[in-house]
């Protein structure tokens, strides 16, 4: 469904933002190796209170960024404040994202649903978290079905699932010749 759809692209510019400061972490731990190698001294990378380096760090973030902090480990929750320390931008894209999600799961009415959507809409417009572009078009281009959830949390996994079981009976056949027989197997199969 959209609403899952828009969850899961919020999830994504979550972890893209992590991925992007990884990368610029392993970009500055080569510069300090080949530095300590110019100048002959042992290359010490930084390690955090956690005991992780920087790169440790981003790299062990992953899973927590997709849950909500109530459910973090102990570990998680050491991390995720060496982490949001370090990285504010992060913390904001993990809030906005958290905050997606409990619209969705907490929301039973549509004119405040469209209302706590247009504020976290607002939200990502003042912010400015460019990975987050992409979930304010879908929900933009796609509010209208995104709103009947709220109403009778109607979503389209039920289409999804039978659009499956027909792939899976076409590939079964090789393809479809006879599309009049492809149907009238598919209503014996499962009407």
């Amino acid at each position: 469904s959209d609403r899952f759809h828009v969850q899961q692209l919020a999830g994504d510019a979550v972890q893209e933002l992590r991925i992007v400061y990884r990368w610029e972490a392993i970009d500055q731990e080569s510069k300090e190796i080949e530095l300590a190698k110019e100048t002959g001294q042992p290359y010490l990378p930084e390690i955090l209170e956690n005991g992780d380096s920087l790169k440790q760090l981003l790299a062990r973030s992953r899973h927590l960024l997709f849950k909500d902090e109530g459910n973090w480990t102990p570990s998680q929750l050491q991390r995720s404040e060496i982490l949001f320390a370090r990285y504010p931008e992060l913390e904001k894209a993990y809030r906005l994202s958290r905050k997606l999600s409990h619209i969705f799961s907490k929301t039973k009415d549509k004119g405040i649903g469209l209302t706590k959507l247009a504020r976290w809409y607002d939200e990502v417009e003042r912010l400015g978290i460019k990975t987050f572009a992409t979930v304010s078009r879908t929900i933009q281009n796609h509010y209208q079905t995104i709103l009947n959830y709220f109403d009778r949390r109607h979503t389209n996994a039920s289409a999804e699932s039978f659009n499956a079981k027909i792939k899976a009976l076409r590939s079964q056949f090789r393809g479809v010749r006879n599309v009049e027989f492809f149907m009238f197997r598919l209503m014996k199969i499962y009407a």
